[in-house]
Parts: C-alpha cells; structure tokens; sequence
C-alpha cells in the first residue's frame, strides 16, 4: 500500500482499526476508514452485539465489502459504503434465518429486529449474528418463534352512509327552535323569564 493511497494516521486516530490486522484497503484514508469502522462499531452496538471479538470479525468483514466497492469509485465515501455493507448482509442473514427472502426489506428488518430482541439472541448466542455457516440451530429456531406473524392482506369494502339517529331529544329541541325563529315575541319573553330567573337565584343567594 503507497502512500498515496492512504495517508498516515493523525494524531486523532483511534485504534479501533489498528484490531483489524487483515484489513488492507488501496484506496482512501485511515481517517476515513476509522470512521467506517466506528459507524459499523456503533451499529452493532445498537443491536445489542457487545462481543469484542464477533466484533471485529463482523467489521472486518463489511469494510473488505465496502474497500471493494471503494476501489471500483473511489469518489465515494467509505462510511456510507460501510453503512450500506451492513445494512446488505443484516438483511441477507435475516431472510436466511427467517427464510423471508421474498419480503419487503422494511418488512423484513422490522420482524427480524423484534424476533432478535425476544429471542435474546445476542446473550445466548454472542457469535451467532450474522454468521452465515455457523449458526446454531437452536438460535435459528428462537428467531423463527419469535418472529412476528403476518396479518390478513387488506380487504377493500363499501361502506355506505348513514343517517345518525339520535333519538327523540334531538327532534323536540329542533321543534322548539324552529317554533322560536317563527314567534319572535315567545322567543324574547323567553328570554326575559331566563334573566328574572337568575336574578331572583342572585337575590336569593345573596340574602342568606
């Protein structure tokens, strides 16, 4: 590897990459594959996988995808081609496990993300993730337990409209009403008697 392939490290260099002893990009920088490294790192995190070693075999092995791909373009960036590595093989495991390699990818993420977390897959089979060849049976068959079940497909329907029915209260206050709009002097002595009336509770009140 020339230097001008990759620069050296700067004084900020984490040693996360420094564990990976046979990762050897040709292009871009260990800046710029640290960061790779460290958005992998965290994306395993957020699954619960907190082995140090499965660790660094599972990051090794998606930024080999992703130096891959950066050789053929090397304009693109090494962290968003990691991200998209991780995301590639997550899902080519789930649908293996799952045996969903039919499903819609968001689909498909969401039950295997719910079937991971109810099975405790990664505290009872720590080196199980994303492993391809080796992973147990048993874990394999907690996932499938585990997975969410599909509903119903939609069903499209008519429905059709319909009077609301509120009984007799409704139909006598609207009488009244329209009673008052046509007899304007019943309306305003109506009026009149509602204002004596809580006069005369005013007084009364205040006479105690």
């Amino acid at each position: 590897m020339s230097d001008e392939a990759v620069s050296p490290p700067t004084s900020d260099f984490r040693p996360g990459l420094s564990r990976l002893s046979g990762f050897q990009p040709r292009t871009g920088t260990l800046d710029q594959w640290n960061a790779a490294y460290v958005r992998v790192e965290d994306y395993l995190r957020a699954h619960r996988i907190h082995n140090r070693l499965h660790q660094s075999r599972v990051i090794e092995r998606v930024l080999e995808c992703a130096a891959h791909r950066h050789e053929a373009n090397p304009a693109l960036d090494p962290v968003v081609l990691a991200a998209e590595e991780i995301d590639r093989i997550m899902q080519a495991w789930f649908a293996a496990q799952l045996k969903a390699e039919g499903l819609p990818h968001d689909r498909l993420a969401a039950q295997a993300r719910v079937a991971m977390l109810l099975s405790d897959l990664p505290t009872r089979w720590p080196y199980a993730f994303l492993d391809e060849e080796h992973t147990p049976g048993e874990a394999r068959i907690a996932m499938e337990k585990s997975a969410l079940q599909a509903g119903p497909d939609l069903a499209v329907s008519n429905m059709v409209p319909r009077e609301i029915d509120l009984g007799v209260l409704p139909e006598a206050a609207g009488d009244t009403l329209d009673t008052l709009e046509r007899w304007p002097l019943i309306r305003l002595l109506l009026l009149w008697a509602l204002f004596a009336a809580v006069m005369a509770a005013v007084f009364a009140l205040t006479r105690r």
